[in-house]
């Protein structure tokens, strides 16, 4: 038992060893983090930055291009409106990154308290750790010995517990099943070889039986008899379909 305690007090310690790395982790993330948003915010200035400059710049005179037309050479007027639509479908996407980013940047925000959080939580448990170490397993060593003998105690206990039980259930059961046998036996012997409601059962499933079978027979016959006259009647149309010669 003793070297169960102290495999324990190795497992603990090995646990506070990893939540101390953890947090040592933690902490590289968290700068990782907030380093990462100072980079996000540059793109994201600079994203919105060039759209307001390529929208107000190029995309507008490639829409002034687009709106003019009028010109002889339609090709020219298609082309000039399909590059203002590619202008904007460009400046779209561009917009979409940007929101993207943004986005990215919330996420880094939020994940700033959040490893402050775990961090918080592993170093409450280290704490608690140090403590069952330091003070709860010393305390198990002390406890050990009394809970030892206790533990022997009620082991007697029970087997005395049990054995009294065995003597009075065997003497309760004999007693029980010497009465009780006796009158199955004796009931049993009054019972014919068959119950009269068991005849009854199936004398009424006979019956029953019949007069099924009877129904269903006299169903059949007349569903027969209207099949016959259903077929003659198709058979009489039938050949009075053939039987008409082409209209004139």
């Amino acid at each position: 038992m003793a070297a169960q305690i102290d495999r324990i007090t190795v497992e603990l310690e090995k646990r506070v060893d990893r939540l101390r790395r953890d947090v040592t982790m933690l902490d590289g993330l968290h700068d990782q983090t907030r380093d990462s948003i100072g980079d996000l915010d540059a793109y994201i200035a600079a994203g919105k930055a060039f759209a307001d400059e390529f929208a107000r710049g190029p995309l507008a005179e490639l829409e002034a291009k687009a709106k003019a037309g009028g010109t002889a050479n339609g090709s020219e007027d298609i082309m000039a409106a399909q590059s203002y639509q590619d202008a904007v479908q460009s400046l779209d996407r561009l917009e979409k990154r940007v929101l993207y980013l943004q986005q990215a940047r919330q996420i880094a925000i939020q994940q700033l308290p959040q490893i402050r959080i775990v961090q918080n939580g592993d170093t409450t448990l280290i704490e608690s750790l140090a403590a069952s170490i330091n003070l709860t397993v010393p305390a198990w060593k002390q406890k050990m010995v009394l809970l030892l003998g206790l533990t022997r105690q009620q082991e007697a206990l029970a087997m005395q517990k049990t054995v009294t039980d065995t003597t009075n259930q065997m003497l309760r059961q004999a007693s029980e099943m010497m009465k009780t046998q006796a009158i199955d036996i004796e009931t049993q012997s009054q019972r014919g070889i068959v119950d009269i409601e068991t005849l009854q059962q199936t004398n009424q499933d006979l019956i029953d039986t019949i007069s099924g079978v009877l129904q269903v027979q006299a169903e059949g016959r007349k569903k027969r008899e209207l099949v016959e006259i259903e077929m003659d009647r198709q058979t009489v149309a039938l050949k009075q379909a053939l039987s008409q010669g082409p209209s004139r």
